[in-house]
């Protein structure tokens, strides 16, 4: 399998009450607005957004990916009102040893309802259904005890901390790493998740 198997044409996903989609011109505004959050940036590799230029321009480069085949964000969608409140994706890809790593940002407004964990778990099952991965890991900060519960909440095992395994923002970080393998995943019964759409 090729990254462009996938991302040539990203799939649209949906579950309970989301919307797994790819990121629109549309979305600028409701990208700027948890952007700008010096919350939502404290525990990511980018800075906060300043102004709807900054945003801009992290909108043009996605989709400069999608055009390109190019690994890209889903953006997530909550159905109840339309708005465009994160993203999650496959931060990297490697096919020719079938493993992957997640990423996920979400506005402050919807952090404890368990929705990040709602579309974590299903990007988890569309990598092992769909893209032929064995092993999807992804990483944080030691100080993210919301986003390390994330990955705990869906089905990741933690393997270990990477001391000082990131330098950003002038700060060397220690990571968290945790893990889920395709024989650890628990499918989800039938009926339980809308199916995917082709978008």
């Amino acid at each position: 399998m090729e990254i462009e198997d996938i991302y040539g044409d990203l799939p649209i996903l949906e579950t309970e009450r989301l919307i797994l989609r790819k990121v629109e011109s549309k979305d600028l505004e409701d990208m700027f607005y948890y952007c700008s959050k010096k919350e939502v940036s404290k525990y990511v590799t980018w800075d906060t957004h300043q102004t709807l230029s900054d945003t801009k321009e992290f909108l043009g480069f996605v989709l400069n990916q999608y055009l390109n085949g190019k690994v890209a964000p889903w953006a997530i969608e909550y159905k109840e009102n339309r708005k465009m409140i994160g993203t999650i994706d496959f931060v990297t890809w490697q096919p020719k040893h079938n493993s992957a790593e997640m990423g996920y940002v979400i506005s402050p407004d919807y952090w404890d309802k368990g929705i990040t964990t709602e579309a974590t778990k299903e990007l988890i099952r569309f990598g092992f259904e769909k893209m032929d991965l064995v092993r999807i890991q992804a990483r944080c900060f030691t100080e993210n005890i919301g986003s390390a519960r994330v990955m705990e909440k869906a089905g990741m095992t933690f393997e270990g901390i990477l001391r000082k395994g990131m330098k950003i923002k002038g700060k060397h970080w220690d990571l968290k790493m945790y893990s889920i393998l395709k024989e650890e995943f628990v499918q989800i019964p039938a009926g339980a998740l809308e199916n995917e759409v082709k978008g």
